[in-house]
């Protein structure tokens, strides 16, 4: 009897004990979900960086804008040549050079003089406000055109080309047949002239982005015509004509001279037809009749009928 008491007594103990761990392992859960902190949703993208590397996102670089400068200025000035080395000197100053140079002179002795000058995009503005000091500013042109995204362009498939011209060698290392060998050749001495073009293409923008170009024209004061000489007036017709009327006769003599060998040659073959190839031909016989060959008509009387015999 003792024993079954302690029995149920160890029992009941057990099941006590059992009750008020679950009660407090529930509690602690709950308590901690409560005190647990709220989670705050992260913009979307932003935080790509940071969970991959544990470093911020960096951003895209901003690339400085490329830009081709071009111009176009007419100066009227007293002396040419000292205004066009005073150009000179303001371009060799800025770091620049005379591209192209030409000089004429009008029939009344004025020279008139054209250069093209290359400076540095940064000296642009500073080289254009000294040349147009140098005299009295005709006519100014100027324009700018963004290329930005045409550089981008370039310098990202010469990248890529040369990954790609990268890959053909490596293979072309790699390769035992000798046909694998023909076509790979061909396909890196393809995929080398595009890179040469697109090298050549970056090598022209860099130098038209990197050096602005000035086209200076300088003329002497008064050798530009005035408004009112460009009408042709009767002198300028009577030359006009007496110039084409000239133009003509020297077209006649020209054709004139083409063809009379030909005509000498022809001739002379008349002549030589007529005075010694003709009369030694055979001359053919003069046709003669042959009696009976035709059917002669039978008299007639004068009554109409035939007469059967001859006539004596």
């Amino acid at each position: 009897m003792r024993t079954q008491v302690r029995v149920l007594a160890g029992v009941l103990l057990t099941a006590s004990l059992a009750l008020a761990g679950c009660s407090e392992s529930g509690s602690d859960s709950k308590s901690s979900y409560a005190d647990a902190p709220t989670a705050v949703p992260a913009a979307p993208g932003a935080g790509r960086g940071a969970a991959e590397d544990g470093k911020p996102a960096r951003r895209s670089p901003r690339l400085a804008p490329s830009v081709i400068r071009t111009a176009s200025l007419e100066v009227e000035v007293r002396d040419v040549a000292g205004a066009l080395a005073k150009a000179r000197r303001v371009t060799e100053d800025a770091g620049g050079y005379v591209g192209e140079e030409s000089t004429e002179r009008d029939d009344d002795g004025s020279e008139r003089t054209r250069v093209v000058l290359r400076v540095p995009s940064e000296r642009y503005e500073e080289v254009l406000g000294s040349l147009q000091g140098t005299g009295k500013l005709l006519r100014r042109t100027a324009r700018a055109q963004d290329v930005t995204d045409q550089v981008v362009d370039v310098d990202s498939r010469i990248k890529s080309q040369r990954a790609s011209v990268a890959r053909v060698r490596e293979l072309m290392d790699r390769a035992d047949k000798l046909t694998d060998v023909v076509a790979l050749e061909g396909e890196l001495s393809s995929r080398e002239a595009d890179l040469e073009a697109l090298l050549a293409q970056q090598a022209s923008l860099k130098d038209r982005t990197g050096l602005a170009t000035i086209t200076l024209s300088l003329a002497a004061r008064g050798a530009h015509p005035s408004a009112g000489d460009d009408t042709p007036g009767f002198l300028d017709a009577l030359s006009g004509g007496w110039h084409a009327f000239l133009t003509m006769l020297r077209w006649i003599a020209l054709v004139v001279g083409a063809v009379l060998p030909f005509g000498a040659l022809l001739a002379l073959l008349v002549f030589l037809w007529r005075r010694v190839v003709r009369p030694r031909l055979p001359r053919r016989p003069a046709p003669t009749s042959v009696p009976g060959s035709l059917p002669q008509a039978r008299p007639v009387s004068g009554d109409g009928a035939p007469v059967s015999g001859e006539h004596k």
